[in-house]
């Protein structure tokens, strides 16, 4: 997965764990496409002090991941939100009895609305 992607995910999942600061310029430099000169216009430190400090949070976020595996849960339920949705609309092609046809969409049906 695209490095942006990734660590805009973490954030979502650890940002409230990192100091307001370093996850607003993560936020502003991943989410917003700042530069890091203009993060640092903003924030009123060097452009290397708010490289270091994304670079830091960055780091904080993986090993966060590693420890606690949330994003990676999510992505496993994910998975098997489409596992269960596709075997749901197998089962409703394969079928004649209608009971089990409607068992199937209504399956099939709260697997989409538990990914949204």
């Amino acid at each position: 997965m695209e490095k942006n992607i990734e660590i805009s995910l973490l954030l979502d999942f650890y940002g409230e764990l990192l100091k307001p600061d370093a996850g607003q310029m993560i936020d502003l430099y991943y989410n917003e496409d700042l530069s890091l000169s203009e993060i640092a216009a903003q924030t009123g430190i060097t452009r290397q002090g708010v490289r270091d400090r994304i670079k830091r949070c960055e780091q904080r976020l993986f090993e966060l991941e590693q420890k606690l595996g949330m994003l990676s849960r999510f992505r496993e339920l994910e998975q098997g939100l489409d596992k269960i949705a596709e075997a749901a609309r197998e089962i409703t092609k394969s079928t004649d009895d209608k009971n089990i046809a409607s068992l199937a969409q209504s399956i099939e049906a709260s697997a989409r609305e538990l990914k949204e």
